[in-house]
């Protein structure tokens, strides 16, 4: 079982930056595509961001290119998702999501997911 802990959600001013980080346990990252989803309230949980396993392809929902960077550093089985420019409607809780040997494209069912982290935006 894959456990996976987000963390540096929080309350910034519409403009503001944040980087999101999840720690993923074992010893088998480097084979894990993964992903970043939000879900904001009465909303539909939608893929943000997503890397493959390889690292060498990534995704961005339209609305974040541009604003969102995703990137990984296996020595420390962390993925990160780097926020310039928040937004009022970037509001919504974040999830990280991974799966063996996934690419990154919005297809993707990943099978291990972590409880989430909020990131409030305010305009």
């Amino acid at each position: 079982q894959v456990r996976l802990v987000e963390s540096g959600g929080g309350l910034v001013q519409a403009g503001g930056s944040l980087r999101l980080s999840c720690v993923a346990s074992g010893r088998t990252f480097s084979t894990y595509g993964l992903g970043w989803f939000r879900q904001a309230p009465g909303k539909e949980r939608e893929l943000v961001a997503a890397i493959s396993w390889s690292g060498g392809n990534t995704y961005y929902v339209d609305s974040g290119k541009g604003r969102f960077t995703i990137s990984r550093d296996n020595a420390k089985n962390t993925v990160y998702l780097r926020m310039n420019g928040l937004k009022s409607e970037d509001t919504a809780v974040y999830y990280c999501a991974a799966d063996h040997f996934v690419g990154a494209t919005p297809t993707v069912e990943y099978a291990y997911w972590g409880q989430g982290t909020q990131v409030t935006v305010s305009s």
